[in-house]
């Protein structure tokens, strides 16, 4: 859980989230998006995939990146286990 709150904490990588909403990315599609280097993207979507938070599928020479929904619907699941009831 710590490796998923870590991941959720950098402004960069909840952008990359909200990209891949929309669909499955490359690597390099991703990147393309953001005024950071490649390496970097690299970097932030390996914590994103430790997270659980995204799946990678290697087809020939790119790597296309999709969300991990189940991993979603335990987070949410989870704060919904924190609302209590009035009484």
């Amino acid at each position: 859980m710590n490796a998923l709150f870590k991941a959720l904490n950098d402004p960069t990588r909840r952008e990359i989230l909200e990209l891949l909403k929309k669909g499955d990315l490359t690597a390099g599609e991703i990147a393309d998006q953001f005024h950071i280097s490649k390496p970097s993207i690299s970097h932030h979507l390996d914590l994103l995939k430790q997270a659980g938070l995204v799946e990678s599928l290697k087809e020939g020479q790119y790597i296309y990146y999709s969300l991990n929904t189940t991993v979603m619907d335990e987070i949410v699941k989870w704060f919904v286990g924190f609302k209590t009831k009035k009484k």
